[in-house]
C-alpha cells in the first residue's frame, strides 16, 4: 500500500461488528466472491464464535435478501475480538461497524489497531460521527490510511457510499478505495466533507423533519403525508413515514440527537429534537418494520397509521384531495410549483413549504457540506433514491422565480429560518449560468464557480455515466436509425457499433427485427463485432405482444408465423455471425430478450438483472429459440455426465419454463442455465457497456469465429411421455387449469425435438421446427388470446 496505493488489492476484509448494517456489508462483499472475517463479542458458550455465527445464519432469512446466492454464505467466516484479533494482519481492508457510541469505537480501536497489516486501510462506518474524531483514537502510524466509508442500508441494493477523509487521510488511499468500490461493489461514490451526517443523511433527515414539522402545522395525517411526497415528489414509495419505518424509529430519534448535539451554531438547530410521539413509539419498542410495527403497522389484516395527535392508530387512507392532484399532474414544472405555492389547500401548502425549506437549507448549507452541487443532487440520488437531487428540482422550477419566493417567504416570516439565502443564488442577469448546473460544471459554493467532474481512471469505464438534468449526454456517432431502433459508434469505440432497440421497455417488433439484422450485415461487412445495448429501461421484456395480439384480432395467423420465423432468424443469425456478438444486459431479459441474450457469443450482465423465459405466462412458449437452446444443453449435460438419457437434463428447464420462473439475478441466471459461466457479471451497471465492448473487442483479437450449431441425439416421443407424467401430477398438485397443461404439453413438445423416435438426432432447424409449431397451436387457443390481453391491459398474468 505505501509503494503503490494505486494497486490495491483486497484479497480479504474484515468487518467488525455483526450487527444488522455490519452483517450485511459483509454479505456484499462475499457477493462479490471477497473473503470477510466476521467479528464480534466473544460468546460466553462453549462456540466462542456464537454471535458473529448467528449473524451469519440471520443473512439467510433477511428480507430483501442481502446475499445474491445461499451459497455466498460461505465465503463469511465468524470471527471473536478476543482470539481472532491476529487474523487481522491478512486483511487488506478492515471496516468498523459497531454501535454509534464513541467510547466502544475507541476501545474497539485500541484493542485491535496494533494487529493490523502495515498495508491495511481502516475505515469507519459511522453515519454521523465525526472522522476527525475517531481518527484521533487511532495510532499516529494509521492515521494516513483511516477514513470514513458509509454504506447505505441495504448495502447490496443502494449504491451509495460516502467516502470521508480523516485530517491526515493520504488521498490515494481515497483513490484506491474509490476504485475498488466502484468496480468490485458497485457502489456509486461520493467524497464528503468531516460534517455531521456527512452529505445524504445531512439533507435527507432535515427533509424528514420539515415534513413532519410542517405535517404537524398544518394537521396532516402520516398516510396523507406519505401519499404527499412519494412518488408525487419523485421520491421512493417509501415517502417520509415509511422511510422512517424502514430506518428504524430508533435509528431516526438517534441520527436526530447527533444533529442536536453536534449542530448548536446551525441556524435550523431548534428544529432538530426528537418529537414527543417518537420519543413514545421508541419507548414503546414500535421501531417500525424490524419490530413489525412502527409508524405504520397491519393489525388485523388492515393497514393502519399512528395518529400523535391521540397517540392512538387509526386505518391508514391517505388520500390527495383532487385538486391537489390536478396542479400535481401539470407537466410544466415551474407552474406546477407556482401553483403549488399560490394554494391555499393544506397538502399543496406542504409540498410548497417542504421544497421551499429545503432548498433553504441546500443553499446555506452546500459550501460546508460538499464540494459542489452535483455531490448534494447524486447523494439524494444514489442514497434516498430520489430521482432528481434539491438543486436539479429547484433548477427544474425556475430558479430566479423560486429563489424570489424563498426571499419572500423568509422576510414574510414564514420558512422554518430566518437566514437569508446565499448572495451566490441570486445570478446576474448577463450570466450565462441559470442555476448550480451549467452544461457539464456544477457549481460550487467554497470556490465559487462551476467545477467541473474530478474522474478517477476507474471513472472511465462509465461510458454513459448518471447525468444530472440538463447535462449533455455522452458523444454518439449514428451510423443509421429506424423508429425502432438506432446503430451508432461509441466515441471511446469507434470499432465497435452499438445496437440500441427504441421502442419501449425493448420490446422487439418486425423494425427491431429487421433493424438486428441490418446491423448484424453492417458489423459483418465493416466492423470488428457487434455490441448489443440500451442506456434507459431494460434490455428487453421480449416480443411484441401489442403487434402480436393485433394479428390474433385480425386472425392473420400466417402472419405471425412469418415473424415468428423472422425472429429465429435473427437469433440464430446472432450465434453464427462471423463477428462476436455480445449483449450488455441490465433491468430485465424477458421472454425474447431473454433468448436474444442466450444467442450471443458473449454476455456481459449487471449483478441486479431479472432473466427468465416467462412465456408460459402469457399462454405461449419460448418461440425465438429459447427451448432449442434448452434442449442442446441438455444434451450436452448428459454427454459430460457420460450418460446417453438426455431426460433428467430436461426436467429442471421443463419446470422453470412451465412457471414461468425468472432468476432474480445473474448469479441466479447462471445456475439457471439463462447465462454460462464464461458470461461476466457487472456489479455496477453502469460499467455493463464498456465490459461488452471489451469482451467484443477480446474476441475479435483472438480470431473469433462461430461454433456451428450442434446436431444432437433429443427426448422425442419418450421424453414426451415421460414428462407428461410430471405434467399431470403437477396439474394435481398444484390445480392448474386445462390451458396450462395444454402449455405444458407444447413446451415439452418443443423441449424434447417434437414427435420423433427417442434419440433421433436433429439439427438446428428441426428443432427452431418443432418450437414453431408449439407456439402456434398456442397462440390460436382463445385462452391465450385472453392471457395476452390481460396482461396488456394490466401487466400481470391471468389464470384461466
Amino acid at each position: 500500500m505505501e509503494s503503490d496505493v494505486t494497486r490495491f488489492v483486497v484479497r480479504k476484509v474484515a468487518i467488525l461488528g455483526a450487527g444488522v448494517m455490519g452483517a450485511q456489508i459483509a454479505a456484499h462483499f462475499a457477493n462479490a466472491g471477497v473473503p470477510v472475517l466476521l467479528f464480534d463479542l466473544a460468546s460466553a458458550t462453549k462456540d466462542r464464535h456464537a454471535v458473529a455465527t448467528a449473524a451469519i445464519e440471520r443473512l439467510l432469512r433477511i428480507e430483501p435478501a442481502p446475499l445474491v446466492d445461499a451459497g455466498c454464505a460461505r465465503l463469511i467466516e465468524a470471527a471473536n475480538y478476543e482470539d481472532d484479533a491476529h487474523r487481522l494482519a491478512d486483511c487488506d481492508l478492515v471496516i468498523e461497524a459497531v454501535v454509534e457510541r464513541m467510547e466502544i469505537k475507541r476501545k474497539v480501536y485500541v484493542q485491535l489497531a496494533p494487529y493490523l497489516g502495515a498495508h491495511a486501510v481502516f475505515a469507519s462506518n459511522t453515519s454521523g460521527i465525526a472522522i476527525h474524531t475517531l481518527a484521533q483514537a487511532m495510532p499516529e502510524v494509521v492515521r494516513k490510511r483511516f477514513c470514513g466509508i458509509h454504506f447505505f442500508n441495504p448495502p447490496r441494493y443502494m449504491p451509495l457510499v460516502e467516502l470521508i477523509p480523516g485530517p491526515q487521510t493520504d488521498v490515494r488511499v481515497l483513490d484506491a478505495l474509490e476504485t475498488f468500490l466502484t468496480s468490485v461493489l458497485g457502489k456509486s461514490v461520493i467524497r464528503a466533507r468531516d460534517t455531521p451526517n456527512f452529505i445524504a443523511n445531512r439533507i435527507g433527515f432535515f427533509s424528514l423533519l420539515a415534513t413532519l414539522f410542517h405535517a404537524q402545522r398544518l394537521g396532516l395525517g402520516f398516510d396523507e403525508v406519505d401519499a404527499l411526497t412519494g412518488s408525487a415528489l419523485g421520491r421512493p414509495r417509501s415517502a417520509t413515514c415509511r422511510l422512517m419505518d424502514l430506518i428504524g424509529l430508533d435509528t431516526v430519534a438517534n441520527v436526530i440527537r447527533t444533529m442536536q448535539d453536534t449542530l448548536s451554531d446551525d441556524p435550523w438547530h431548534r428544529h432538530y429534537t426528537v418529537p414527543g410521539w417518537l420519543s413514545g413509539l421508541v419507548a414503546a419498542r414500535a421501531l417500525g418494520l424490524k419490530t413489525r410495527g412502527g409508524i405504520f403497522r397491519k393489525e388485523d389484516g388492515a393497514h393502519q397509521v399512528f395518529d400523535p395527535a391521540c397517540c392512538e392508530y387509526r386505518s391508514a387512507a391517505g388520500l390527495i384531495a383532487r385538486e391537489v392532484a390536478d396542479v400535481l399532474r401539470v407537466g410544466d414544472e415551474p407552474e406546477r410549483m407556482r401553483r403549488l405555492r399560490i394554494s391555499t389547500h393544506p397538502q399543496a401548502q406542504l409540498l410548497w413549504s417542504v421544497q421551499r425549506d429545503l432548498f433553504h437549507y441546500c443553499a446555506h448549507h452546500l459550501e460546508g457540506i460538499a464540494h459542489a452541487a452535483r455531490d448534494v443532487d447524486l447523494a439524494l440520488r444514489w442514497g434516498y433514491g430520489w430521482k432528481t437531487g434539491p438543486f436539479e428540482q429547484w433548477q427544474a422550477a425556475g430558479w430566479q422565480e423560486t429563489a424570489r419566493a424563498i426571499e419572500d417567504d423568509i422576510e414574510g416570516g414564514v420558512s422554518m429560518c430566518s437566514s437569508p439565502l446565499p448572495d451566490w443564488v441570486f445570478i446576474d442577469e448577463n450570466s450565462a449560468r441559470r442555476g448550480v448546473h451549467h452544461g457539464s460544471l456544477s457549481f460550487s459554493a467554497s470556490a465559487m464557480v462551476g467545477v467541473a467532474r474530478q474522474p478517477l481512471p476507474v471513472h472511465r469505464r462509465q461510458l454513459f455515466p448518471e447525468r444530472l438534468s440538463g447535462e449533455q449526454p455522452a458523444v454518439k456517432r449514428s451510423l443509421f436509425e429506424t423508429d425502432d431502433v438506432s446503430l451508432w459508434l461509441p466515441e471511446q469505440a469507434p470499432d465497435l457499433p452499438v445496437l440500441s432497440f427504441k421502442t419501449k421497455m425493448g420490446a422487439i417488433g418486425p423494425g427491431a427485427i429487421d433493424g438486428a439484422l441490418e446491423a448484424l450485415a453492417r458489423a459483418e461487412h465493416s466492423y470488428d463485432g457487434l455490441v448489443i445495448w440500451h442506456e434507459d429501461g431494460p434490455f428487453s421484456v421480449g416480443a411484441n405482444l401489442e403487434f402480436i395480439h393485433a394479428l390474433v384480432q385480425r386472425g392473420d395467423l400466417p402472419a405471425i408465423e412469418d415473424f415468428l420465423v423472422r425472429f429465429q432468424t435473427m437469433t440464430t443469425r446472432m450465434s453464427q455471425a462471423h463477428v462476436p456478438v455480445v449483449a450488455a444486459v441490465g433491468g430485465m431479459a424477458l421472454g425474447g430478450g431473454c433468448e436474444v441474450m442466450m444467442h450471443c457469443a458473449g454476455v456481459a450482465i449487471a449483478l441486479e438483472t431479472t432473466i427468465g423465459l416467462v412465456e408460459s405466462k402469457v399462454g405461449l412458449i419460448p418461440g425465438g429459440g429459447g427451448c432449442k437452446a434448452f434442449a442442446i444443453r441438455a444434451a450436452r449435460l448428459a454427454s459430460q455426465a457420460g450418460v446417453e438419457d438426455v431426460i433428467p437434463f430436461l426436467r429442471r428447464p421443463f419446470e422453470m419454463l412451465a412457471a414461468g420462473q425468472t432468476a432474480r439475478n445473474a448469479l441466479e441466471a447462471r445456475r439457471f442455465g439463462f447465462a454460462r459461466d464464461a458470461d461476466r457479471v457487472v456489479f455496477n451497471p453502469r460499467e455493463v457497456l464498456y465490459v461488452a465492448l471489451e469482451s467484443a473487442r477480446a474476441l475479435a483479437r483472438i480470431g473469433y469465429r462461430p461454433s456451428p450449431a450442434p446436431a444432437v441425439a433429443v427426448a422425442g416421443r419418450a421424453g414426451i411421455d415421460r414428462l407428461a407424467e410430471m405434467l399431470t401430477m403437477r396439474r394435481q398438485a398444484d390445480g392448474a387449469s386445462a390451458h396450462d397443461e395444454r402449455v405444458g404439453r407444447a413446451l415439452i413438445h418443443a423441449l424434447c425435438g417434437g414427435d420423433v423416435p427417442y434419440g433421433f438426432i436433429a439439427d438446428e432447424q428441426t428443432l427452431l421446427a418443432a418450437e414453431r409449431r408449439a407456439f402456434m397451436d398456442l397462440v390460436a387457443r382463445p385462452e391465450t388470446q385472453m392471457r395476452i390481453r390481460h396482461t396488456l391491459d394490466t401487466g400481470k398474468p391471468l389464470r384461466n
